[in-house]
């Protein structure tokens, strides 16, 4: 029984911290807004200059009207 009991201390002493651990990351600082919000323009930046590109509105395009085309 006693082994139990170490047992269960242990536990709620690892749950404790971890609760504690969590307090204090409760979320994103301004920084890393700043950050995450850089690399979503970017990406956003980068999608729109390959989906504008000739080659690829080319293929958008065909896709439709193939899309367009197709008999039911």
């Amino acid at each position: 029984m006693g082994k139990a009991v170490r047992v269960r201390g242990r536990v709620r002493g690892l749950v404790r911290r971890v609760r504690e651990a969590m307090r204090e990351e409760v979320g994103m600082v301004t920084s890393e807004y700043a950050m995450g919000i850089i690399a979503a323009v970017a990406f956003a930046a980068v999608l729109y200059k390959v989906v504008t590109s000739g080659q690829v509105s080319g293929e958008l395009q065909d896709i439709v009207k193939r899309a367009l085309n197709v008999r039911m």
